[in-house]
């Protein structure tokens, strides 16, 4: 019974007195809080809301190449203009359709010409004619795959670029959106005014380096939501500071 009474201690009663007959008692220790309660409690946690993250993974499942950040998000793919591949594919068409027109109007080639050419140097020349064909094809298709692949991502924090400079040929460029200085378009000649079409161009500071896209459709309307972006991201982290 008597450990039992010493072991329940009464906090409001005195322990014992000091020299100049003050009396002194006994407290339960105060619990001290854990350094992740305290850093949690003084630092700044960054949250990311429901909207930011449903756009962060329908980005991510749209672009799955692009290495976004998290709570990053695409605000905008700017493609090449169609009309940069209408040279181009005017040749490829042009060549094959050639090709062909001679393919299947040997006869009558040989007759208005008065070839002397027998079976085999028909074969081996129609033999020729399609290697001729598929090259072509090949080419205009490889060319077609590296204007196609040239791409410019707009995100809520940087741009990223991706230029494709050949069939095995790739460079990625990603600049934030806190060092782009400029952002302008231009438009050069009376075919970019008809078609609507022209050049990127964003500065960054410090480095001073420039980045171009070219054959952008409606080149306006992408610079005035980048600038958008720019202003947007700028509020952002200076509300954050």
């Amino acid at each position: 019974m008597s450990s039992n009474k010493q072991t329940s201690l009464d906090y409001e009663k005195p322990v014992a007195y000091d020299a100049n007959g003050q009396p002194l008692y006994l407290h339960p220790p105060i619990k001290k809080n854990s350094s992740k309660e305290s850093r949690s409690s003084t630092g700044k946690k960054s949250t990311i809301s429901d909207t930011i993250k449903l756009k962060h993974d329908r980005s991510v499942e749209l672009y799955p190449d692009i290495n976004l950040s998290e709570g990053e998000y695409v605000i905008s793919a700017v493609k090449r203009h169609p009309i940069g591949m209408f040279i181009p594919l005017s040749i490829g068409v042009f060549l094959i359709s050639l090709a062909f027109i001679v393919l299947f109007n040997f006869d009558l080639i040989i007759q208005a010409f008065r070839l002397n050419i027998g079976i085999t140097g028909f074969s081996l020349i129609a033999i020729s004619m399609v290697l001729f064909i598929i090259l072509i094809v090949i080419g205009t298709y490889i060319f077609y795959y590296v204007y196609s692949n040239n791409r410019f991502y707009l995100t809520n924090e940087s741009v990223i670029q991706e230029i494709q400079t050949g069939i095995f040929s790739k460079l990625e460029q990603t600049v934030s959106l806190s060092n782009i200085e400029d952002a302008s378009f231009t438009q050069i000649g009376i075919a970019q005014q008809m078609f609507n079409y022209g050049s990127i161009r964003l500065s960054t500071e410090g480095e001073e380096t420039t980045y171009r896209f070219s054959y952008v459709a409606n080149p306006k309307s992408h610079i005035a939501i980048i600038n958008n972006a720019i202003e947007d991201f700028q509020n952002c982290r200076s509300s954050d500071n």
